[in-house]
């Protein structure tokens, strides 16, 4: 068997191609723009020639890879590698996994992006040495991958692990899925900048506004700036996020039990200001764990990576 693999995290703006080893570490890397919109069989030739590029870069035969992994926004059937519908892509019933086969001339495996990102946390980042977990990536919505015993949890319909749509408000904010309440409405990146910038509406002289300077440059970082700085009010609108963010994972532990559980999204650089709420809000919450063991709780720690080199281990994921 060769020693390398190619992933690929496939973006609505960028896509990025990596050589990873035996020991899922990336060797080389190209990242290029995706440049929608554009037909989808000029965007499967694009990736064709961003895995021989990517290859050749490193001074490795094509040859010498054994299968190429992609992980793309969408609902995906791993099994055929056939992508039911890409909204961001505009794509509908995509034949993504065959048709770059037939341009490479090897196995082709295609997996949801966020499961992606969530088996290569699994494989070499914060979830590594555990059979159960889960990957919760805080982003403008809330993306999460469940791994159980070793795989992947997809579902009959390819679509499981979407606690970001689980609800927690019954009747709440509208979601973009439709529903009302759903966990990520409140306990995104998004639904924090939401909520900071509704906070300093009422406070025109507060911290925040001298942290962002106004209203479109807040960001998710705002208000734990401002709380840093001893602002009460950011306290408090951090404090509401954090109790909605441990809503969400306490319903995560209840549901599957799983031995660690990830957070990422460039909020999980606050570390511990983030982790350790979210950790005693869980405890607190769970009361049917009699065994005294509680999850992990911790950040992931694999960034921009993940993606990559989950695509490129999913052989290891059926």
């Amino acid at each position: 068997m060769s020693k390398y693999t190619i992933g690929i995290d496939l973006g609505g703006t960028t896509m990025t191609a990596g050589l990873v080893d035996a020991n899922y570490e990336i060797v080389g890397k190209i990242t290029r723009a995706t440049q929608l919109p554009r037909p989808a069989a000029d965007l499967e030739q694009a990736l064709a020639d961003l895995c021989r590029s990517v290859a050749k870069e490193n001074n490795v035969s094509f040859e010498d890879v054994s299968y190429v992994g992609i992980g793309t926004p969408g609902s995906v059937n791993f099994t055929t590698g056939f992508v039911g519908y890409n909204t961001n892509f505009n794509y509908y019933d995509w034949n993504l996994g065959p048709d770059l086969e037939a341009l490479l001339g090897c196995k082709v495996y295609v997996e949801n992006d966020a499961n992606a990102a969530a088996f290569g946390e699994y494989i070499a980042g914060g979830a590594k040495g555990y059979r159960n977990a889960v990957i919760i990536t805080l982003g403008t919505g809330i993306g999460s991958g469940i791994i159980l015993d070793g795989k992947i949890l997809r579902g009959f319909n390819f679509a499981a692990g979407e606690m970001g749509h689980t609800v927690i408000v019954k009747g709440g904010r509208l979601c973009n899925c439709g529903r009302r309440g759903c966990w990520e409405r409140y306990a995104s990146a998004r639904a924090l900048s939401e909520d900071t910038r509704e906070a300093m509406k009422t406070a025109p002289d507060n911290m925040m506004w001298k942290i962002a300077g106004d209203l479109d440059h807040v960001n998710a970082k705002t208000a734990f700036d401002a709380m840093a700085a001893g602002d009460a009010l950011a306290k408090q609108v951090v404090d509401t996020w954090l109790e909605y963010v441990g809503c969400g994972v306490a319903n995560v532990v209840n549901t599957f039990q799983p031995e660690v559980i990830c957070i990422g999204g460039g909020v999980s650089n606050q570390g511990e200001v983030l982790l350790a709420p979210v950790r005693a809000y869980v405890e607190k919450e769970t009361h049917n764990i009699t065994t005294g063991r509680v999850p992990e709780i911790r950040a992931c720690v694999l960034r921009n990576d993940a993606g990559v080199i989950g695509a490129a281990a999913l052989a290891s994921s059926i």
